[in-house]
């Protein structure tokens, strides 16, 4: 995949500032908006490359992923009590009964991030973006450099997500058989443009993509 598609999810994240045209969410022109209020809004991402912060627990990064949604005021926090505390262990069982369970961290939440194997820490990335209780979750090639059983554990996952708790996913992703086989709409970039959109029955077959993706010309399949 070019970097294109990376850029496509930063846009939308709002890391960069597209030079022209308008990003549309449930209605709204997001382009001008801070990065912090489209977290607000109900947009997550993870990253290609894994940004999460390794001295702390499993646990710790994913209760990260919420804090910026506690509303209690100064008073409270400074006490530690009160609308605070309530809200700090409902966010704990959130995290221990659903986002823990659906990604099977359990033997895990207690370790340090930065001695987890790789798989293990996009586990705990895609966790930390769940905890946002997002209903827009960008996904940056969750599934890079990952073996076959941990690719095929994080498909599950990514089904799991839209499927059982109806978030909306937005996947860029290299592997074109995941792609194929998890999503339900595919929109295919080559060098920035749009050269295909559709089911991927229909994608598969277009000729454009055959030529740019599919085909077996190695000039091509370096681009993958």
């Amino acid at each position: 995949m070019g970097p294109e598609k990376t850029c496509l999810l930063n846009c939308i994240s709002r890391f960069y500032t597209p030079q022209e045209g308008r990003i549309v969410y449930k209605g709204k022109d997001i382009v001008s908006a801070h990065t912090h209020t489209i977290a607000k809004m109900g947009i997550a991402r993870t990253f290609q490359n894994i940004e999460l912060f390794k001295g702390m627990t499993v646990l710790d990064n994913i209760k990260l992923g919420r804090h910026a949604f506690l509303k209690a005021g100064i008073f409270s926090d400074m006490l530690y009590w009160g609308r605070t505390r309530r809200e700090e262990l409902k966010l704990r069982r959130e995290i221990e009964e659903k986002i823990i369970d659906l990604l099977e961290i359990e033997a895990i939440r207690k370790k340090v991030v930065g001695t987890l194997p790789y798989g293990f820490q996009k586990r705990v990335e895609l966790a930390r973006a769940l905890a946002m209780q997002p209903e827009l979750l960008l996904l940056d090639e969750p599934m890079a450099g990952m073996n076959l059983e941990e690719t095929e554990d994080m498909a599950r996952f990514i089904l799991n997500v839209n499927q059982m708790w109806q978030v909306s996913i937005i996947l860029v992703e290299h592997d074109m058989g995941v792609v194929m086989d998890i999503s339900d709409r595919v929109c295919v970039l080559e060098f920035g443009q749009k050269i295909a959109e559709g089911s991927p029955e229909e994608v598969q077959q277009d000729s454009q993509v055959i030529r740019a993706y599919l085909g077996e010309d190695e000039k091509a399949r370096s681009r993958l």
